[in-house]
C-alpha cells in the first residue's frame, strides 16, 4: 500500500506537510475513547436485557434482536463508511458518527417497545459503523513506526477494559436506577460522554483524507445488507415459524447474494477498483481460513457471554450488578494476557490460536462443571466456581484475537489492505451476530418450553456444546494459519 500523506488542518486553518501533527497524542486520547465507546455499547446491554425483557414485555426472539440489530448494521455498513472517510474526509465522518451515536443512544434510552428499541439499536450499530473505521484511518495516518506499534497495541488493553466497563458499568446503572431510569440508564449514558467525545474531536483531531478514493457503492452495499440479514434472520426466527422449508431457502439465499456480489465486482472492470469484496483477496487461503476461523471463534465468544448472563440472571436470580461483577473474571483473564500476545504470536504463529481456542474450550467446560443443575434459588451458585472458566475464557479470546489479526493482514497483498481491514471487521461483527442468533435460539428453544431449574441446566449445556464445538473447528482450522513475518513483532 502506498505510504498516504496527511495533510492536518488545525484550528488556524494551516497544514502541515510532512512533518509530525503537534497535539497527535491528544488526537490518540480522543480517538481510542470514541473506539472503546464502541465497544462499550456491545457488553454494557448485555446485563440489561433481562430488565428489557421484563419492562418491555419483549419475547426471546425480540431479545435476540436487540443485540443482534447494532452487530449486524455495523457489519453491513462498515466497509461503505471507511471508503466514505477516505473520500469525503475521516473526522467530518467521525464526528458525525459520534453525534449519531448519541442521538441514537437517546433513542434508544427512550424506546417504548421493543421493536423501537430494535429499529434504535440498528440505527446506532449503522452510527458506530460510521465512526469505528475512522479511528483506525486517522491513527494509521498520524503515527509512524515505533509509535505506531506503541498506538496500536494498546488496542488489546482498550478492548479488555472496555468489556470488563462495559458489564460493570452497565450493572451499576441498573442496580442504581438512576433517576428511576433502570435498564434505559445504559443506553442515555452514551449521550453525554458522545457530547464531550464530538467537542474534544473537533478541537483535537486532524482532517484527513485519501486524494482520488473511490466512491462508495450504496447498491453494493444494499446487497451485502440484505445478504448478511438474510442469513441470520433464519437463525432469529426459524424457531418461531417452526422452521418451514422457506427459512432455509433464507439462508442459502443470503449467502448466494454475498458470493454474487464478490463475482459480479469482479466481472465488471469499472467496479474492482472500488470493490466491496475483491476477489483477488479471497484466493488467498490464508486469508479465508483467518477470515472463517475468526467468524467461527468470535461467534462462540459472543453467543457463550450473552448466554451466560440470560443464565445467571433469569436462571439464578442475579442482579445485574452481581452478574456485571462476576462476568468481570472473563474480561480479567484477557487482561492478564495483553501484554504478553505479541510476542507469542512472533514465536509461535498459529499455535497461539490453537492453544487460545483450547483454552477457551477448557473455560467454556469449566463453567459447565462449576453451574449448579438441581435449583434456581438465590444463592445456589458458587460464583468463585465460575471464577476459573470464565478466566480462562478471556485468556484464550485474547490469544486468539489479536493473534488471528497479525496473521490476516501479514498475508494481505498491499493494494488490498484497506479493503481487507473492512471485510475483516466485518467478519467479526458478522460472527458476533451469528454467535448472538444461534446460541440464543439453541438457550431459548429448551428455556421458553420449560422455565424449570432442568430447563435452564439444560439450556446452559446446549449452549456450551454448542460453543466447545465451534472452538473445536477454529483450533482445527486454526492449523492451516501461518507465522507472520519477523518483522511484525
Amino acid at each position: 500500500m502506498t505510504a498516504e500523506k496527511l495533510a492536518v488542518r488545525p484550528e488556524g486553518g494551516g497544514v502541515v506537510g510532512d512533518s509530525p501533527y503537534p497535539r497527535r497524542w491528544a488526537a490518540m486520547v480522543v480517538l481510542i475513547l470514541a473506539f472503546m465507546l464502541d465497544l462499550l455499547n456491545v457488553t454494557i446491554v448485555n446485563v440489561g436485557l433481562p430488565a428489557i425483557q421484563r419492562d418491555l414485555d419483549a419475547s426471546s426472539t425480540q431479545l435476540e434482536w436487540i443485540s443482534a440489530a447494532y452487530l449486524l448494521a455495523f457489519a453491513a455498513a462498515l466497509i461503505t463508511f471507511a471508503r466514505a472517510g477516505d473520500l469525503w474526509g475521516r473526522k467530518r465522518l467521525f464526528l458525525l458518527g459520534i453525534v449519531a451515536f448519541g442521538i441514537t443512544g437517546l433513542w434508544s434510552g427512550f424506546a417504548n417497545g421493543p421493536a423501537e428499541l430494535i429499529a434504535a439499536r440498528a440505527a446506532q450499530g449503522l452510527a458506530a459503523a460510521a465512526l469505528a473505521p475512522q479511528v483506525m484511518s486517522i491513527l494509521f495516518t498520524l503515527f509512524q513506526g515505533r509509535e505506531r506499534a506503541t498506538v496500536f497495541g494498546t488496542f488489546g488493553i482498550v478492548a479488555g477494559l472496555a468489556q470488563a466497563g462495559g458489564l460493570l458499568l452497565g450493572g451499576v446503572l441498573i442496580g442504581a436506577d438512576v433517576a428511576g431510569l433502570g435498564w434505559r440508564a445504559v443506553f442515555l449514558v452514551t449521550v453525554p460522554a458522545a457530547a464531550v467525545l464530538v467537542a474534544l474531536g473537533a478541537w483535537l483531531v486532524p482532517e484527513s483524507r485519501v486524494p482520488g478514493s473511490a466512491r462508495p457503492r450504496w447498491l453494493s452495499t444494499g446487497v451485502l445488507t440484505a445478504g448478511l440479514v438474510a442469513m441470520v434472520f433464519p437463525l432469529m426466527e426459524g424457531r418461531t415459524f417452526g422452521w418451514p422449508a422457506w427459512i432455509w431457502v433464507c439462508l442459502v439465499a443470503g449467502a448466494l447474494a454475498v458470493l454474487g456480489l464478490a463475482v459480479a465486482e469482479h466481472r465488471r472492470p469499472a467496479w474492482r477498483a472500488g470493490a466491496l469484496l475483491p476477489m483477488e483477496l479471497f484466493r488467498n487461503r490464508l486469508v479465508v481460513t483467518a477470515l472463517t476461523v475468526q467468524l467461527v471463534a468470535f461467534a462462540a465468544f459472543t453467543g457463550f457471554l450473552l448466554v451466560f448472563v440470560l443464565w445467571i440472571q433469569n436462571g439464578h436470580h442475579y442482579s445485574a450488578l452481581d452478574a456485571g461483577v462476576l462476568t468481570i473474571a472473563f474480561s480479567a483473564g484477557g487482561l492478564a494476557m495483553a501484554g504478553f500476545v505479541g510476542r507469542l504470536i512472533v514465536r509461535f504463529g498459529r499455535a497461539v490460536v490453537v492453544s487460545g481456542c483450547l483454552l477457551s474450550v477448557a473455560g467454556t467446560l469449566g463453567v459447565l462443571y462449576g453451574a449448579p443443575s438441581g435449583s434456581t434459588a438465590p444463592g445456589s451458585v458458587d460464583s468463585w466456581a465460575l471464577v476459573p472458566g470464565l478466566a480462562a475464557i478471556g485468556v484464550g479470546m485474547n490469544l486468539v484475537m489479536p493473534t488471528l489479526s497479525t496473521l490476516f493482514f501479514s498475508t494481505v497483498p498491499p493494494e488490498h489492505a484497506g479493503s481487507a481491514s473492512g471485510i475483516y471487521s466485518t467478519s467479526q461483527q458478522f460472527g458476533a451476530a451469528v454467535g448472538v442468533a444461534g446460541m440464543g435460539t439453541i438457550f431459548f428453544t429448551v428455556v421458553d418450553g420449560d422455565g424449570s431449574s432442568d430447563a435452564y441446566a439444560t439450556a446452559l449445556t446446549a449452549s456450551v456444546l454448542t460453543a466447545t464445538a465451534a472452538l473445536l473447528i477454529s483450533a482445527a482450522l486454526s492449523l492451516a494459519l501461518g507465522r507472520p513475518p519477523k518483522k511484525a513483532g
